[in-house]
């Protein structure tokens, strides 16, 4: 993780990466969004290569924030709010394993927050919570063409709406 001074790093994967950094970068104190690839075992994998699932990776945005405007918590409660947590291997009409629920942590801090939001969640659905927590891996930044891929686009994000609290 390569925050810069007075930022932190959120790393998750809820679905299609495009909507999920659509949401997230219209959020205040939100610095960055950028989507990527994460949880695999294959080094700097294209995006035909996650179509595969045979990767291990998912589609995941690496969220960069304020702490002092939005901390890690708020930042993970966002994330349960814009997807079905509850899916297994989807999103939606998105089907595979790129597709997962998943909070990766980068320290001890970060995954206890993420339990306790999924925690806090789980009340909230007739079906338990799919999404994993798990230690970070490496992040690859997608293709130039998905990065502000709705912005690019003039479209709104088909699998991904920001639900209220």
């Amino acid at each position: 993780m390569n925050a810069k001074p007075g930022t932190e790093i959120a790393l998750v994967g809820a679905g299609c990466f495009w909507g999920v950094e659509h949401i997230f970068a219209e959020q205040d104190g939100i610095i960055n969004a950028i989507s990527g690839y994460s949880g695999g075992h294959v080094e700097n994998p294209t995006y035909k290569q996650i179509c595969t699932d045979m990767t291990g990776h998912a589609e995941v945005v690496q969220v960069t924030f304020d702490p002092a405007k939005i901390s890690y918590e708020q930042v993970i409660d966002i994330f349960f709010r814009l997807h079905d947590p509850t899916q297994i291997n989807r999103q939606g009409p998105d089907i595979g394993t790129q597709y997962r629920s998943v909070i990766y942590y980068y320290n001890d801090e970060q995954k206890a927050a993420a339990q306790r939001v999924k925690d806090k969640f789980a009340p909230r659905f007739k079906r338990p919570i799919a999404t994993a927590i798990e230690p970070a891996k490496p992040f690859y930044i997608a293709e130039d063409y998905h990065q502000d891929y709705y912005v690019k686009t003039g479209k709104e994000p088909y699998c991904h709406v920001l639900r209220d609290e």
